[in-house]
């Protein structure tokens, strides 16, 4: 053999097994390639998706810790209206029991004052017969001593 024909021969086998390769082998391995970057590709937008996905869900996270402060402040305001409102209240039914004993008292007071007076004219007609009976030491007539404490209760009155 000679030189140029083994570089020849050479050359034909290097180009049928490049053929070969291009042919059968490299086909699958850049198949295998191809799908490996789409693996990696989407496994990237899942990350970014997720990435956004969490990044809203504070968010969100956020906006209801916010509203569900401002609902416990709603509550808490509205207890407190409710308290002051029960407290008005009670004030106010404490103010009418304090005026109803108060009439009651004064009333009840009315009547023992009229009733003290009436002792105090019995008792001073009393006085003013005994002291008549005395000063006159004579024989009294009842019943005409009875018509006088009966005009003398009616004029102190």
């Amino acid at each position: 053999m000679n030189l140029n024909a083994t570089l020849v021969a050479q050359l034909v086998v290097f180009f049928i097994l490049a053929w070969v390769t291009m042919k059968f082998v490299w086909p699958p391995i850049v198949k295998a390639l191809d799908e490996r970057a789409k693996k990696i590709a989407d496994g990237l937008t899942a990350a970014d998706k997720a990435k956004s996905d969490l990044a809203h869900a504070e968010k969100k996270v956020v906006e209801e810790m916010r509203k569900a402060r401002e609902s416990a402040t709603d509550v808490r305001a509205a207890a407190e209206k409710q308290a002051a409102v029960f407290v008005d209240e009670a004030r106010t039914e404490a103010a009418r029991i304090i005026a109803q004993a108060r009439e009651a008292a004064e009333a009840e007071a009315g009547v023992a004052a009229q009733r003290a007076k009436e002792a105090l004219r019995d008792q001073v007609a009393q006085l003013a017969v005994a002291g008549a009976e005395k000063i006159l030491r004579k024989e009294i007539n009842a019943q005409a001593h009875a018509d006088l404490l009966a005009n003398l209760k009616q004029e102190l009155q």
